[in-house]
């Protein structure tokens, strides 16, 4: 089977879409792209997807991944533009790679986070962060099905940095693959704050960080924020940033094609 690999996005109103219901409708995309999917075995045969930390619902995305086995090879891109079209505009598939590598549920460990604070002036964020950066522990609770469960969510937070103007310039992740196009629902002058966050058990959202803001800082943005995820893939502990979970199937890709001329010439005439 050939295995390809999916970037796509939640935007605009497609956000308040659950990740059930972008299953239903990939599903539908896949057949009206007539792909050549895989299925599963048994008495309810479904087509094999792999789907990675998919994005809570409410929330937009610029960097959701999936996987999907074939039974017949096909050209990535082709099949990139064909599922693109299938999807209602908001579920963008932006990018495909033929899988060379194992484990891409593994290369996810980090994402980075854009919240939109409407109403929420630049210098009550900064202070509120500075609050949070400082310390030590904060603790949250949240709301499941077991009940109230409270824990620490300041050892899962990488970095948190607040800033008047989106403008990209605080963003710790890697813009060689990415790009900061958040979903933003108006143009009214707010604090953002830019967010990176280890995925870690139990997970940590950024619900949860502006639970935890508001219990060190008091703050408490006046509508709900707007809250995009700009980035996920493996964290280098070094330098904070979040690297692109693609780049080791491009890159076995590229090697690929330029080992076989090699193997061509100086193979026996």
């Amino acid at each position: 089977m050939q295995r390809i690999r999916l970037r796509y996005t939640k935007r605009g109103r497609l956000r308040f879409t659950s990740h059930r219901d972008f299953q239903r409708a990939f599903e539908r995309a896949l057949r009206r792209a007539e792909v050549p999917m895989a299925y599963s075995a048994g008495f309810t045969p479904h087509p094999k997807v792999s789907y990675a930390n998919a994005a809570p619902t409410g929330t937009g995305s610029e960097a959701e991944y999936l996987e999907i086995a074939l039974t017949e090879a096909r050209d990535p891109e082709q099949l990139r533009v064909l599922l693109d079209e299938s999807l209602p505009t908001g579920l963008d598939v932006i990018e495909a790679v033929e899988a060379r590598t194992s484990g891409l549920a593994d290369r996810l460990t980090a994402s980075v986070w854009e919240l939109r604070l409407n109403g929420v002036t630049a210098e009550d964020a900064h202070r509120a962060v500075d609050a949070f950066n400082a310390a030590g522990s904060v603790e949250v609770q949240r709301l499941t099905k077991n009940g109230v469960r409270t824990f620490d969510a300041r050892p899962a937070v990488v970095s948190l940095v607040a800033s008047p103007a989106s403008d990209g310039s605080e963003t710790p992740v890697s813009t060689e693959t990415h790009s900061s196009r958040a979903d933003r629902p108006s143009d009214q002058p707010c604090a953002i704050l830019r967010l990176v966050v280890r995925h870690v058990t139990p997970a940590v959202r950024p619900d949860d960080v502006l639970s935890g803001l508001r219990a060190v800082a008091d703050l408490a943005p006046p509508v709900p924020a707007a809250v995009t995820r700009l980035a996920q893939g493996l964290l280098d502990e070094e330098t904070g940033t979040v690297t692109d979970p693609l780049a080791p199937d491009r890159e076995a890709a590229v090697a690929l094609s330029t080992a076989a001329p090699a193997a061509a010439a100086k193979a026996p005439v």
